[in-house]
């Protein structure tokens, strides 16, 4: 069993999946949070890891970088090797000045400009949420972990590098996002469309308020909090 993306063997890959997008944080969660860790995937350098939480299987993959990214992964996940599950594990630009820097956010919705969805599937709207039953293993996880977060509606943009601000009144003023990434619309999407469970959950690695931001290696290695909520809620 395999597909044009994911070279690993159905049986290969657990009902929960924690996607990251940066193949460096799947390698890194992989051998420092799971038990024997194996590498299932490295099609385009796209690391996926098979181990042990606690004697559970949990699966860590990488989803790249973009909804057209994880659009492809997250599907294949979800459709062609039977996952139930997958938590986004990714970093996020604050909007709220209340946001500061390695802060972790669920989010609750996940609104986009995107047409992905409407093409994709149908679907006419701006807005989709999550699982609602896998927020709440989140919310769980992270108040028994005793890790603070923050629940809201996350931008999921196209575009990183922007030649006018003028969106942020729609986005922040009218939509009340909290913060932006580029993926969850369209794995809430995928999850959707396949009865699926998908759920996002951010660690704050810069602020369009304050400015601060973290360095490559941080973002890579140091939202170990996220990770540890993530895993928690894995094996609920």
């Amino acid at each position: 069993m395999s597909t044009p993306h994911n070279s690993a063997a159905k049986d290969q890959i657990a009902k929960t999946v924690l996607m990251p997008g940066d193949p460096l944080r799947s390698k890194f969660i992989a051998e420092t949070f799971l038990e024997n860790p194996v590498l299932v995937n490295n099609v385009r350098g796209i690391n996926g890891y098979t181990g042990t939480y606690k004697g559970v299987p949990v699966t860590v993959m990488a989803s790249g970088m973009g909804m057209p990214s994880i659009g492809i992964y997250s599907y294949e996940l979800f459709k062609e090797y039977d996952v139930d599950n997958i938590i986004r594990v990714g970093s996020a630009g604050a909007y709220s000045p209340d946001l500061k820097v390695f802060d972790v956010v669920i989010a609750d919705s996940a609104y986009s400009e995107s047409t992905f969805a409407k093409y994709q599937c149908g679907f006419e709207g701006d807005t989709i949420e999550p699982s609602a039953e896998l927020n709440a293993k989140l919310i769980k996880a992270a108040n028994a972990l005793g890790i603070p977060y923050t629940q809201g509606t996350i931008h999921s943009s196209d575009i990183f590098y922007r030649e006018s601000s003028d969106y942020l009144h729609e986005v922040v003023d009218i939509h009340h996002c909290v913060a932006v990434e580029m993926e969850s619309f369209a794995l809430f999407s995928n999850a959707r469309v396949l009865h699926k469970n998908a759920a996002c959950l951010l660690t704050i690695s810069d602020s369009l308020v304050s400015h601060e931001e973290t360095t490559p290696e941080q973002r890579q290695t140091s939202f170990t909090q996220m990770m540890q909520i993530a895993l928690e809620a894995a094996i609920m």
